[in-house]
This record gives structure tokens, C-alpha cells and sequence, in this order.
């Protein structure tokens, strides 16, 4: 059994700074990549950042140079630095990650359960 725990959602106002943490916990052999997701009201689930191991990024276009992404092997988690923050911003994130866990040894695709992030104009 795996989880993924996210936390740091919010309020924040226009130009404000969030971070966003997410933790996978259970019976796990190795994590190869982890992200984010963000779904904003009426609108479909997208990709936010990926980060692979060892550590290349990917962001999508309406982030880079705001968000950063980054990870911690050893306590397999993954953070997602929100700076710079638009209204545009606002949806529920989900941690996202590809796990082989110890009973099946291969790999299998785990969300979290969002952390709503809303941005005030």
C-alpha cells in the first residue's frame, strides 16, 4: 500500500509566495518520477513540474521561471516552490509519482488527494 500526503495549500494574494509538499509513504522499492498536477475549476487536470531521478525537471510553459520543483530522495518527497503567484494559478494541485512498490516490483501511478491553492486578485 502506498500514499502520497500533499500540504501547504492556501490563500494567497496576487505576487504572493506558497509551497506546496507532498510525502510517499507504504511498502515502497524506488520512485522514478514525481510531479505535479493542477485542476482549476471547469477546466481539465494538467501537468505543473516533473522531476526525475536524478533530479531533470520539466515545467509547463505558465510556470517556468516562477515554480521550482525539487526532491529528497532519501525521505522521498517532493516540493513545489510556488513563487509569483496569479489568480490564474488557483486549482487544486495533486502530487503525482510512479512508484514499484516492494510486493509487485513494478511500476504503478499514485496521486495524492489535492490541496486547494487560491490566489486572490
Amino acid at each position: 500500500q502506498v500514499q502520497l500526503v500533499e500540504s501547504g495549500g492556501g490563500l494567497v494574494q496576487a505576487g504572493g509566495s506558497l509551497r506546496l509538499s507532498c510525502a510517499a509513504s507504504g511498502s515502497i522499492l524506488s520512485i522514478s518520477v514525481m510531479g505535479w498536477y493542477r485542476q482549476a475549476p471547469g477546466k481539465q487536470r494538467e501537468l505543473v513540474a516533473t522531476v526525475t531521478s536524478p533530479s531533470r525537471t520539466n515545467y509547463t510553459d505558465s510556470v517556468k521561471g516562477r515554480f521550482t520543483i525539487s526532491r529528497d530522495n532519501a525521505k522521498n518527497t517532493v516540493a513545489l516552490q510556488m513563487n509569483s503567484l496569479k489568480p490564474e494559478d488557483t486549482a487544486v494541485y495533486y502530487c503525482n509519482a510512479e512508484i514499484a512498490t516492494r510486493t509487485w516490483n513494478v511500476y504503478g501511478i499514485y496521486w495524492g488527494q489535492g490541496t486547494q491553492v487560491t490566489v486572490s486578485s
